[in-house]
């Protein structure tokens, strides 16, 4: 443990090294000029000699990011048949084929030929074929994240090499200091930095959550807080969507931001809250089964002095302590969920996310595209008093429509918007028809803004800016204002900044729009041509929230589930959003603030933080895994590449419909709708599934304690074995037969409020207080058996101990054996109908029957149990069993034996509650 803990530890240091070298790379590439940047890397503008591409790829890696390993069948069919319950059946099995079938085959060690069994080998081994088959196929669904990142990425690029000039290569041939060449459509082969560009927008939504495409300048930047705020650095795994540019490659591979976030899918999944509390009941059962076993069987030996049987009885009690369907009622919980969920429009991926959805106390949450509709929409279209004006749609729409680079989402949103009001107003009919383009200034990062020329059938000309509001003040002369135009004073300057200022507090993104009439003559323009503007008003943009987003985060608060947001977007349009759902920003930390902190710092901040912005991928997984560690089971949702490390490291990654493909395939759980209600409907399910996989296991593990526990008394006080151990195995069997339809039972809905984690140390003490209730019954009917029923009915009155003062040679074996066997059967039926009807009394915590119902298939499939169990000793199948039938006054005794071990099963279910809580 210390080992691989070590090597853990390894891992993510060697992770952190990478990701500050990375770091410090493009902070110098960025913070440096093209001269200093690309003497530093021994390149030129005309590219590498062949021995520096060489030397490059031996000392910088080469251009191929990590795949995950993909696990071999051999490896896959080990993993589906090895846990801690199959691992013991399987032993048992081994070593009942050895006692059962081969010594007495052989006539080993005194074994009898007629005694070779081999029903408890078959019935064991088929319960570890059907519980690992169905891990196996399981196992078998789940998909690789990290293909489908590198499917992002072309397999070619153009660059410029020394001697052999611009060429065409693979992908994987990059190498540090290669002059690469993009155009629109391209994707960022590695990280770069700009050299030249022309107009050049790459969109790194998928990377940074930023839903607009950001301008790449060649321009030396100063410092920032995140690499991905660079404005001269271009990354893998990002997309020209216009423009060209020429870039020198700075870093490839796992050491490029892309990279590492491939690395972090391509890990090894975290372990959830899930494996850890089945892992954690299944070594409490263990520990149980290693402290039971050996006491009955040197119990055994001692008092019949049959150390053999006394070792076969052991097995058969180790194999009764053992829930063989343990991994069935699991899957088959899991999969009842999974199927529940389909009908709702919900792809369970990963079926054991199914009960970490139940268990789930915080769901952390992008904003864009999750929260909200990724479709900016213009909100208003406001003169410079704030009030709506048609005349700021109407130039928008002139300058939007005109432009004829990339129209990004404000662009489409204007459009939309003149659209939709073009029906009721008038002066917003046909714009595109009655205007012409006559010249356009593009957008670029230096003046923030946009221009198009147009003129009118009539012959005037205007010119139409739209740009950042303070860009916008610094072209414009005049303003107009109160239903005039006037100078642009200092008061009024003041005064516009307010309002814009106002519209950003809100969460808006805030343009101005200007318009200047017959600018010029001249056939073309220029930036130097923005001068003497009139500032006609604001346009406001917001990414509204989706409807049910508010409904649904109070539906979770309500089933104790605390949202947090973690966005790369800024923490203005972030606390927008939150209030617009109903989120309370008790605190706010910017992925600037986290860069800074230690993990046990984050580990303490983040308790008490609901809202995360500008974070990075890495910081977004951090948070996660910070939240983990104080104790939560943590899901995240999300859309993007940049929510795919988070995703793999919280206990449930959830994802739309909407997101890209690595988001999808990082996900336990996609939504095909929309609509986030089914996070609730999600949550109510597995909770659900939690509670009838708990009820099993607790139903089960405390009812065969009891009987072991009966067992081992019985063993110590009876002249002979009080059930065989074909006995036991039958038993447990069909009780466990009986339990298979608990996946569709009801559960209260008082229970469904609140998160459930697993708690090993429950079923342990659930297993102490409830068991031995089962075994008062068990010695009253020892009692019953032994000292009134069997001697009534098989030997006249006579006792077993007294039966060879009265009996001898075949007739004294016969009655000893017809004795045993009618004991045996009725403690067999007895123990059918308490193990069974238990069932009933320990699902809820209510008064069963009456407060609360079992659904139709448990009772069906109980009450089923009973009766194939009760009619078995009346058969031949009884017979090859070894019993007897019994006769019918023997259901007088057990009917009102029964009642009163379940009175005394609900008081201390009862007392139960009283004392802990809680029954599940």
């Amino acid at each position: 443990m210390n080992q691989n803990k070590g090597l853990r530890t390894r891992a993510v240091t060697e992770k952190s090294l990478v990701r500050n070298a990375h770091e410090q790379t493009i902070r110098f590439a960025a913070t440096h000029s093209v001269k200093e940047v690309l003497g530093r890397l021994e390149a030129t503008l005309r590219g590498l000699r062949p021995e520096t591409v060489e030397q490059n790829r031996e000392t910088y890696g080469e251009n191929k990011v990590t795949r995950e390993k993909q696990k071999s069948l051999a490896a896959k069919l080990f993993g589906a048949f090895v846990n801690p319950f199959t691992a013991i059946l399987f032993c048992l099995a081994l070593v009942s084929t050895v006692t059962d079938m081969i010594f007495p085959y052989f006539s080993l060690f005194g074994s009898d030929p007629e005694s070779f069994d081999f029903l408890t080998v078959v019935i064991i081994l088929t319960m570890v074929l059907i519980s690992g088959t169905l891990r196996f196929v399981q196992e078998s669904r789940s998909g690789n994240a990290a293909q489908k990142l590198l499917a992002m990425i072309t397999t070619t690029c153009t660059v410029t090499r020394m001697e052999q000039g611009k060429e065409e290569i693979p992908l994987d041939e990059v190498v540090v200091g290669d002059i690469v060449h993009l155009s629109a459509g391209d994707m960022i082969p590695a990280d770069v930095r700009i050299l030249d560009a022309n107009d050049l927008f790459v969109s790194q939504a998928s990377l940074t959550g930023e839903s607009e495409p950001i301008e790449k300048t060649p321009d030396v930047c100063e410092i920032a807080d995140s690499v991905t705020d660079y404005r001269n650095i271009a990354f893998m795994g990002s997309n020209v969507i216009s423009g060209s540019a020429m870039a020198v490659v700075v870093a490839v591979g796992d050491r490029t931001l892309f990279g590492s976030m491939t690395a972090a899918v391509a890990g090894e999944a975290v372990k959830t809250s899930f494996t850890k509390g089945v892992n954690a009941v299944s070594w409490v059962l263990i520990r149980f089964m290693l402290v039971m076993v050996p006491l009955v069987f040197f119990v055994n030996g001692m008092t019949k002095g049959d150390w053999l049987s006394a070792f076969l009885f052991g097995i058969s009690i180790a194999v009764g302590l053992t829930p063989e369907m343990l991994p069935m009622i699991v899957t088959t919980c899991l999969a009842k969920g999974a199927v529940s969920m389909s009908k709702k429009q919900t792809i369970v991926k990963n079926l054991n996310s199914i009960q970490n959805f139940g268990a789930m106390d915080v769901l952390c949450t992008d904003k864009t595209g999750t929260l909200t509709q990724d479709q900016v929409v213009l909100e208003y279209h406001l003169d410079l008093n704030g009030k709506d004006d048609m005349r700021v749609l109407r130039h928008a729409y002139l300058n939007s429509y005109f432009q004829t680079g990339y129209k990004n989402l404000m662009d489409v949103a204007i459009i939309r918007k003149t659209e939709e009001e073009e029906a009721q107003n008038p002066m917003l009919t046909d714009l595109s028809e009655h205007y012409t383009k006559i010249d356009e200034i593009p957008f670029d990062f230096a003046r923030r803004r946009l221009t198009t020329v147009v003129q009118d059938k009539d012959g005037k000309t205007q010119m139409v800016t739209k740009g950042a509001v303070e860009e916008m003040l610094s072209i414009c002369t005049f303003a107009e204002c109160d239903g005039l135009i006037q100078p642009l004073t200092d008061a009024v300057r003041e005064r516009i900044l307010t309002t814009a200022e106002q519209l950003n507090e809100k969460g808006f993104r805030v343009l101005g729009i200007a318009q200047k009439s017959n600018p010029s003559p001249a056939e073309s323009f220029s930036a130097a041509d923005e001068c003497e503007m009139v500032l006609m008003g604001y346009l406001a943009f917001l990414d509204p929230p989706k409807e049910s987003t508010a409904e649904a985060i109070a539906a979770l608060k309500a089933h104790g589930v605390t949202t947090k947001i973690l966005t790369g977007d800024n923490e203005k349009v972030t606390r927008t959003i939150c209030k617009q759902v109903g989120l309370k920003v008790r605190n706010m930390l910017l992925g600037s603030e986290v860069e800074q902190m230690s993990d046990v710092e984050l580990a303490q901040k983040a308790e008490h933080t609901d809202v995360f912005a500008k974070l990075t991928p890495d910081q977004k997984a951090r948070v996660v895994s910070a939240l983990r560690t104080n104790g939560h089971t943590v899901g995240f949702m999300g859309d993007g590449i940049n929510d795919a490390a988070a995703m793999k490291a919280a206990d449930i990654g959830i994802s739309v419909d909407t997101a890209v493909d690595v988001a999808k395939e990082s996900a336990d759980i996609i939504l095909l709708e929309k609509d986030l209600m089914v996070l609730e409907e999600g949550i109510i399910e597995g909770r659900k599934t939690y509670a009838n996989m708990i009820k099993y296991i607790k139903m089960t593990a405390s009812s065969n304690f009891g009987n072991m526990f009966s067992v081992l008394a019985a063993s110590a006080l009876l002249p002979f074995l009080p059930m065989m151990s074909i006995h036991l195995i039958v038993l447990n069997l069909i009780y466990d037969l009986s339990c298979t339809a608990i996946p569709w039972d009801h559960v209260d809905e008082e229970y469904l409020a609140v998160p459930r984690r697993w708690d090993a140390s429950s079923v342990g003490s659930f297993m102490i207080w409830i068991g031995p209730t089962s075994s008062i019954f068990d010695f009253t009917t020892y009692i019953f058996m032994y000292f009134v029923f069997c001697p009534l009915f098989v030997s006249n009155g006579v006792l077993y101990n007294d039966l060879p003062n009265h009996f001898s040679g075949a007739q004294l074996a016969q009655m000893q054996n017809l004795y045993a066997a009618m004991f045996q059967a009725g403690w067999f039926v007895e123990s059918m109908w308490s193990q069974t009807l238990v069932i009933h009394m320990i699902r809820t915590p209510k008064i069963p029957f009456i407060e609360s119902r079992a659904s139709a298939p448990v009772c069906l499939l109980t009450f089923t149990g009973i009766a194939v169990l009760t009619v078995i000793p009346f058969t031949t199948l009884g017979t090859l069993l070894g019993f007897t039938a019994l006769p019918l006054s023997y259901f007088v005794y057990l009917i009102p034996c029964i009642l009163l071990y379940m009175m005394l099963a609900t008081s201390m279910k009862k007392a139960y509650v009283r004392h802990y809580g809680e029954l599940l």
